[in-house]
């Protein structure tokens, strides 16, 4: 007696999907990459072409109302003040010594990381450095009110060991002192200092990761000095971490306006003065033109940066 064959399986839903996105490489691509690029698009680049909008804008002397027209009025206010001049550099210049600072500092710990901590050493540092970035930023931040404050735990130590005149000299400095480390300059780059150091660290010990070790071997085979080996050969392939890292630290310190008001001598920097505009003095529009500023700033060094070749290797 003869058998009928089965019929034939109908594929379900699901591996038609499966099968028309395998067929279609672009399609997918849409499909993964679709929604993140329309929020990208309308929350990220919609709020910031509101926000650059709204700089010219202007607000209304008379009525306190800001007025939906375009305008320079409120750039030609803010460029026509001496202040905008002396809070742009101000900020431009600590977020220039952070950065600095922390490539100084960065530098040798991501090298270590990078070519001679063992296994478990290394992933004992790397802890170190992530660790900070796993607790609250105002928690670091009013921790260092503690430690920076006249009665805190550096002046403390400072009377223990009889070096307190030490601490007293610098707090009597121009520019960076005052009253105590967190009424200055210094306690306010400190603690910015601290904040940002792990966003400069782990790039460049990506970067150094990425350096054969064989072409540090083949500069010392060909004469190089120490040195000389850093300059020509470990700088070079490491620059473009270097960048990313000072991208994070100069970005970040540039925009910061909790750290300002909370500690130094009141000075204005870019974040806190954006803060006091559309805050208290509720003028949106200005607060907008200076949120411009380091914008432009930023597209600037990052030309500057391309040019270079600093991402090249990235």
């Amino acid at each position: 007696m003869a058998t009928s064959a089965p019929a034939p399986r109908t594929p379900s839903v699901l591996n038609r999907l499966a099968t028309f996105f395998y067929l279609r490489p672009r399609a997918t691509l849409l499909m993964l990459l679709g929604p993140l690029l329309a929020w990208l698009g309308v929350v990220y680049l919609g709020s910031l072409f509101m926000l650059v909008a709204q700089s010219f804008f202007h607000l209304d002397s008379f009525s306190g109302k800001v007025l939906n027209q375009v305008t320079l009025a409120t750039y030609i206010e803010m460029l026509s003040n001496k202040t905008t001049y002396i809070i742009v550099s101000r900020t431009v210049g600590i977020a220039t010594a952070v950065t600095l600072a922390a490539v100084v500092i960065a530098f040798p710990i991501a090298y270590y990381m990078a070519r001679y901590a063992s296994a478990r050493a290394k992933a004992g540092l790397y802890l170190a450095v992530l660790l900070p970035l796993w607790s609250s930023y105002l928690v670091r931040m009013y921790a260092w009110k503690i430690i920076l404050a006249k009665e805190g735990i550096i002046g403390w130590f400072a009377q223990a060991l009889r070096v307190d005149w030490a601490l007293n000299g610098l707090l009597h400095l121009p520019v960076i002192g005052g009253p105590s480390l967190l009424s200055s300059q210094m306690g306010m780059f400190l603690v910015f200092l601290y904040i940002w150091l792990p966003y400069m660290i782990l790039p460049i010990q990506a970067a150094l990761e990425r350096v054969p070790k064989s072409l540090i071997e083949a500069a010392g085979d060909l004469g190089a000095k120490p040195g000389e080996t850093f300059r020509t050969v470990i700088l070079p392939l490491a620059f473009p971490g270097v960048v990313a890292g000072s991208i994070f630290t100069f970005s970040l310190t540039l925009g910061d306006f909790i750290i300002p008001i909370n500690f130094g001598d009141s000075s204005h920097f870019i974040g806190n003065e954006v803060y006091i505009q559309q805050g208290t003095s509720g003028n949106i529009p200005l607060a907008a033109a200076f949120t411009v500023i380091p914008i432009i700033i930023m597209i600037i060094y990052l030309l500057v940066a391309k040019r270079l070749g600093a991402f090249d290797a990235l």
